[in-house]
């Protein structure tokens, strides 16, 4: 029977099976051909039925030491491993030093995840038999299960030296280094996972291995364009090695994916459904397309995406936190924690998953916020403000404020002094994502030199979102003049009737437009147009640029009391600076300069700055300083010169949102 153990040895199990079947035909009772043609049956695949082989070979050999052992590995390769692992358990109480026992067990301890045990076994497998080649593969997966686990609990340390044992029984081994480089990227420490992916360049699959895993880097690192030209590197090595699909559909994958962080959403769109001819009825496909609609604010087609993509396969990564991000998008909040929650089940303490969560609840968790703020002008006006309020989400589509705010205002010279105090109760509702509405309603008490009196103030905003790209918000209202103290004392109140409309595109170009329309009690009117067109040249920080204009008029002039020309225009070139919190530190600033034309007067240069620069004390305490200077005329109600500066604190005085329980109803379902 020499010829059927050289099949087994080599691995051609169907010539084994072939050859045992017509030994067995002549020798019905061989012990040894029933023993290797379980063996060659179950090896291809049917585990099944080598296990009822063995069964009955246990049974006429109860004894028999290597039928029990066979019979063990069946019971792995059906993967029966809880009923492995107490049979193992039997054997080693039989025979302890059974290389094949320990080697058993240590492979059964695996495949049930409890690694530090299995590592304790494989251990003891090579001190039976020393640099065993079996016995070293195992270790190395035994190691690679493990240092998941502990990365995973965020034992990183620990992980990289599992990993670091590895290289040492296999060095460069690609698992083990690609391992390495993962753990680099969620601790981001990107110097290290790029120079473990610089040193994978052996060979033409390693090097397109490389190439994709250095894109990523440089993705991370804000450097787009580096990634889309290693990203293309990889994809022309990759177009003569067609026949390794993995390797084609993930280096695809990743060009693609720097197509899209690129911006170069067309030629996305024309790769994408090259690959889906390729490869239909692909879900990495449909997860690319998926993400095109992300990029491009085409939520819907996202959805349908990810949904497709859970229909063929429940736990997939992409389809889980893919339709959580989407549902987010979308505004239906609940579905977005039910899917967060589903990604975890299948892949607990998932970083993104969990990112997701943690910013989903922040943004239904109750907050205090206090913000004080001084101000001066040229015209000898001085004030104090001071604002108090209080945010609660009753659930992820309703919301209440409450606010109080205090101002103080006195002229210098003319020794003119009020005050107002107002309180306001806010209400928010989320229809979804497209439509919200947002009112509000106060009382004012004002305190001025000559006129105590009582106002209401209130609003109405209805947000809605008409097309894709496309923002339209419509509303009314009512506020108090109360720039200065000679304002207030006149108890001018303001009925703003407002139209605002942006028109965001896939291009970087964005055109932002408001109107006011304004009535006031001193029978005068105000018409304001304020129209923006800006370009985004960096997305992190982002940085835009862009000109504004800006039109306005008085039915009436009355200069003396306030700015009321009949005719009012500036136009003037912007640049904006936002920071994508990275850290603890977030900031912003904008700069513009430009004319401003009062009715038939000479033009005259304007010039306005604002800052902020904010702090992040902990997850639930923020502090922010900001400061702004504008001499636009229209930006005061007595001058060409105004300067505010202030801090604003803000506390989430809850850990979670106070509609936690049924937060906690999704996750159980979800598990």
């Amino acid at each position: 029977m020499q010829q059927g153990f050289k099949y087994l040895e080599t691995g051609k199990y169907k010539e084994a099976e072939l050859f045992f079947e017509n030994v067995l035909k002549e020798y019905p009772d061989n012990k040894t051909a029933k023993l290797c043609y379980g063996r060659a049956v179950g090896l291809l695949g049917n585990p099944d039925k080598a296990i009822l082989i063995f069964t009955e070979l246990k049974k006429q050999y109860p004894e028999d030491f290597e039928i029990k052992l066979n019979y063990a590995e069946s019971l792995l390769w059906d993967k029966q491993y809880l009923k492995a692992e107490t049979f193992y358990g039997s054997l080693l109480e039989e025979d302890s030093t059974s290389f094949s026992a320990v080697l058993g067990y240590a492979n059964t301890l695996s495949n049930l995840k409890k690694y530090k045990e299995a590592l304790e076994y494989v251990n003891q497998a090579l001190q039976i038999d020393t640099g065993n080649a079996n016995a070293m593969i195992s270790r190395k997966y035994v190691r690679l299960g493990y240092a998941s686990e502990l990365s995973q609990n965020k034992e990183y340390e620990k992980a990289l030296q599992l990993l670091d044992k590895n290289l040492i029984d296999f060095p460069n081994d690609l698992d083990t280094m690609l391992n390495k480089a993962n753990i680099y990227l969620i601790t981001n420490d990107l110097v290290l996972a790029e120079n473990v992916y610089a040193s994978l360049s052996k060979s033409t699959v390693d090097s397109i291995i490389s190439l994709n895993g250095l894109a990523l880097v440089a993705h991370k690192k804000h450097k787009e364009k580096k990634a889309l030209k290693l990203a293309g590197l990889a994809k022309n090595k990759v177009e003569n090695l067609i026949e390794k699909k993995a390797l084609y559909l993930s280096t695809y994958e990743r060009y693609i994916q720097a197509l899209l962080w690129n911006r170069k959403f067309m030629l996305a769109s024309e790769e994408i459904k090259s690959l889906e001819t390729k490869y239909p009825d692909n879900t990495r496909a449909w997860s690319l397309d998926a993400t095109h609609g992300m990029y491009t604010s085409g939520f819907k087609k996202s959805l349908e995406k990810y949904t497709a993509i859970l229909e063929d396969d429940l736990g997939s990564f992409d389809g889980n936190l893919g339709i959580a991000n989407a549902y987010r998008a979308v505004g239906n909040d609940l579905k977005s924690y039910e899917y967060a929650f589903k990604t975890l089940q299948y892949f607990p303490k998932q970083p993104d998953a969990e990112t997701l969560i943690k910013t989903l609840n922040t943004s239904h968790t109750p907050f205090i916020e206090q913000k004080t703020a001084f101000t001066f002008d040229n015209g000898d006006n001085e004030a104090v403000h001071a604002s108090l309020s209080a945010e609660v989400p009753f659930s992820t589509k309703f919301k209440t404020k409450v606010a109080y705010t205090y101002r103080n205002t006195r002229n210098t010279v003319t020794k003119n002094e009020a005050s107002t105090n107002e309180f306001a109760l806010f209400f928010g509702y989320k229809y979804n994502g497209s439509l919200s509405l947002e009112t509000k309603g106060g009382i004012s008490k004002s305190n001025a030199f000559t006129n105590d009196y009582t106002q209401w103030t209130g609003e109405i905003k209805l947000k809605t979102k008409p097309f894709k790209l496309q923002n339209l918000d419509i509303g009314y209202q009512r506020e108090l003049q109360n720039f200065n103290a000679d304002l207030i004392d006149r108890e001018i109140v303001m009925n703003n009737y407002a139209l605002n409309y942006n028109l965001s595109t896939n291009i970087n170009l964005g055109w932002y437009t408001q109107y006011i329309y304004t009535s006031q009690t001193d029978d005068n009117s105000r018409n304001l147009l304020f129209t923006s067109l800006y370009y985004t040249i960096l997305n992190r920080p982002s940085i835009k640029v862009g000109a504004n204009y800006q039109y306005m008029t008085f039915e009436n002039q009355v200069p003396i009391i306030y700015f009321s020309p009949s005719r009012f225009n500036v136009v003037e070139a912007f640049a904006d600076l936002v920071s994508k919190q990275s850290g603890k530190w977030f900031y912003r600033a904008n700069a513009a300069a430009g004319y401003q034309f009062i009715e038939d007067d000479p033009g005259s240069t304007t010039f306005r700055l604002e800052g902020t620069l904010g702090y992040q004390i902990s997850d639930r305490f923020l502090s922010t300083l900001y400061g702004k200077y504008s001499n636009i005329a229209s930006a005061t109600a007595a001058g060409f010169e105004f300067t505010e500066f202030g801090f604003i604190l803000k506390w989430y005085f809850l850990k979670k949102p106070i509609f936690d329980k049924k937060i906690m109803k999704l996750k159980k379902v979800a598990e």
